[in-house]
């Protein structure tokens, strides 16, 4: 049976130690850590996320601002608003959640974010010097992928690793890190749905990190056994048998694929967690950063 990667536990136990890092800080004197979130909207997705974010903060010991809109909010309005979280010497970190309503370019909201508060590892500036190896901000979801592999002790060099997806926020960050000496140190596919090789690519990898976004891709005939499993699906399935109507479902098809794996992340409870924590992980560093420690 496989070893099933506990991030809710790794992550609980990761913002225990930045709490007491922070506790430390403040004896000393420093501040207290502080992470802003922009909200535009009412995406269900995104309230939730954005909510799990403030109980993180509270968990880590670190001070939150919520900051929210409705989906009317102009571009030059929210523009001002990444302006004055740039320039508030109290804010170490923030993020503007997305995706955003259609009207507002998210790209130029990106890159108006000062790098240096851009704890979410989206701005330009800092997808570029993560992908050369200087010191930056890891996107969230790559770097709490990283430290799973990481804390369960699985070996990732001269492996082969076949990462299922591109996008800008997980695909590629992931085949950038896991192909670096420091990091990962392994040999990297990226596949995406119109890969002709995709299966075969796939049953030859001892390391498979699906963000493909599609519901169960992942069947068993694409893994060889042994292999672990990276699922960092979240796509929302209609359930009538759930209070809330819906389900969460990962990439991969858990039952099948489980039963070959050494190690499987689950979904809910895997890679999700992790995520939040490495935004805490990097708005305690941007703290640091801002105050010389």
């Amino acid at each position: 049976m496989p070893q099933i990667i506990d991030g809710k536990a790794t992550a609980a136990a990761i913002k225990a130690e930045i709490a007491a890092e922070v506790r430390r800080m403040v004896a000393s004197g420093g501040r207290r850590p502080h992470l802003a979130a922009v909200l535009v909207g009412h995406d269900g997705g995104s309230e939730t996320y954005v909510k799990n974010k403030v109980l993180a903060c509270e968990a880590c010991g670190f001070k939150s601002t919520l900051v929210r809109f409705e989906d009317s909010v102009s571009e030059d309005e929210l523009l001002r608003c990444v302006y004055s979280l740039n320039t508030d010497p109290d804010v170490d970190g923030f993020i503007v959640q997305l995706p955003l309503p259609r009207h507002i370019d998210a790209q130029r909201v990106t890159e108006a974010i000062d790098p240096r508060k851009d704890v979410d590892g989206f701005h330009p500036e800092n997808v570029g010097r993560m992908a050369i190896g200087l010191p930056c901000f890891i996107s969230a979801t790559p770097m709490g992928i990283l430290t799973l592999l990481r804390r369960y002790g699985i070996e990732t060099g001269g492996r082969k690793c076949v990462i299922l997806g591109r996008s800008n926020i997980v695909g590629k960050p992931m085949a950038q890190l896991m192909m670096q000496k420091e990091h990962g140190d392994a040999t990297v596919t990226v596949c995406h749905s119109h890969s002709a090789t995709l299966r075969e690519e796939c049953r030859q990898a001892d390391i498979i990190i699906a963000a493909i976004g599609r519901p169960e891709f992942v069947t068993a005939d694409m893994v060889k056994p042994g292999a672990v499993v990276i699922d960092v699906g979240t796509t929302r399935v209609p359930d009538s048998t759930r209070k809330s109507g819906y389900r969460l479902c990962g990439d991969v098809k858990f039952d099948e694929v489980a039963p070959l794996c050494s190690f499987i992340t689950p979904v809910p409870g895997g890679v999700g967690p992790m995520t939040i924590c490495s935004l805490m992980e990097n708005t305690l560093l941007a703290a640091k950063r801002r105050s010389g420690i």
